[in-house]
């Protein structure tokens, strides 16, 4: 289905949400590292519906920049669903590499992540030093701990924001979550699928503009909702639909 380049196509993409100060810094990197790494790519801008000027400055980017594109949510439907939007939208290229749009996840990581891509069908990110404050830090050892025992993959850091994977590895998955919980559903979907998801340390820098929403009261609730929805329906019992033969005709 797809050629392998001596560099690989990548079609990548970056949700912004409250992020007019790093939406430039985000795309200007995106440019220089893909011209670096990629034989050809597309980079992707979904506007969740910010209220400040992140999706006026993603049109700008698009407009100074021909591989540039953005998509606009009418109003903020979540980063599970910005997600989802991404995935759908960034489907140029054999692989899709996704990351957040608040600059605390450095894109020059590509520099060797993209030296793996041959022995993996996606590569996910794990923050070897996380950078904010204690009770996040408590809240996020407690999800990776509750989901490495309710699904039985040993992923360090299933919500890490950066990850890259293979075009039909994820048209195979079918990815429900709204919440942040979505870059776990991705990663365990895969692995249960048997596709081959490999790990990489990376770098995590301070959130220098805004406050992250990720630790809301709805977002959690819904994290927790997501985490136990995805359990019940991956682990229910149910028969496997079997193809209906065809018949065949000669001429």
């Amino acid at each position: 289905m797809f050629e392998e380049p001596s560099k690989p196509n990548i079609s990548l993409f970056f949700p912004v949400y409250k992020d007019e100060n790093t939406v430039e810094l985000m795309t200007e990197k995106a440019v220089r590292v893909l011209d670096d790494v990629a034989g050809q790519y597309e980079i992707v801008i979904v506007d969740d519906g910010s209220p400040d000027r992140s999706g006026e400055i993603a049109d700008a980017m698009a407009a100074r920049y021909d591989q540039v594109s953005v998509v606009h949510h009418p109003r903020n439907l979540g980063y599970g669903r910005a997600i989802q939007t991404g995935i759908q939208r960034a489907a140029t290229y054999k692989w899709v590499c996704f990351s957040d749009g608040d600059n605390q996840y450095d894109l020059a990581e590509l520099y060797h992540i993209v030296k793996l891509l041959p022995h993996y069908d996606m590569i996910i990110g794990f923050r070897f030093r996380k950078v904010y404050g204690p009770i996040r830090k408590l809240m996020s050892f407690s999800l990776n701990w509750t989901c490495r025992r309710l699904y039985g993959c040993r992923f360090r850091d299933l919500t890490c924001g950066l990850k890259l994977a293979r075009r039909d590895v994820l048209d195979d998955l079918k990815v429900t979550c709204d919440s942040p919980f979505v870059g776990g559903e991705i990663a365990i979907r895969a692995a249960l699928r048997g596709y081959h998801v490999g790990e990489v340390g990376i770098q995590m820098y301070p959130r220098l503009h805004g406050d992250s929403a990720v630790i809301s009261a709805r977002n959690i609730w819904a994290t927790v909702r997501d985490v136990l929805r995805i359990r019940r329906e991956l682990y229910q019992s149910r028969p496997i639909d079997i193809p209906e033969k065809t018949e065949e005709t000669c001429c």
